[in-house]
C-alpha cells in the first residue's frame, strides 16, 4: 500500500494522491505525528473495511519493539476508493472498458 499521512493536504495535491491511487491521509490528532520515528514500520488494521467517512487505524511498530496505534482521516468518495483499490483512475478507465 502506497499512502501519505500528513497533518494536511493543499486540496489539488489530495486530488492528484488519490487519482494515482495512493491513500491521502491526515493524522486525526495532529500531536501524533510527534510519536513516528524514522525507521517505523506501518500496519493498517482496518483497510479491508475502507469506507466514506470511516477512519483508518495504522500500527506504528517502532525498531524498540514498541508500538503506537494513530487513527487517520481521509476523504474518500465512494469513486475515490474504487481509484484506490484498482491502482489508479486510470487503472479503472481501463477495467471499465475492458482493456
Amino acid at each position: 500500500v502506497r499512502a501519505v499521512l500528513v497533518k494536511s493536504f493543499a486540496r489539488i495535491h489530495e486530488t492528484n494522491l488519490k487519482k494515482q491511487g495512493m491513500l491521502a491521509l491526515t493524522f486525526a490528532n495532529e500531536a501524533d505525528y510527534a510519536r513516528i520515528q524514522e525507521h517505523d514500520a506501518i500496519d493498517f488494521v482496518d483497510l479491508k473495511d475502507f469506507a466514506p467517512g470511516k477512519p483508518l487505524t495504522l500500527v506504528f511498530r517502532h525498531a524498540d519493539g514498541s508500538e503506537d496505534r494513530v487513527v487517520a482521516q481521509h476523504t474518500y468518495n465512494e469513486q475515490q476508493i474504487a481509484w484506490f483499490k484498482a491502482g489508479s483512475a486510470l487503472n479503472l478507465i481501463k477495467q471499465e472498458q475492458g482493456l
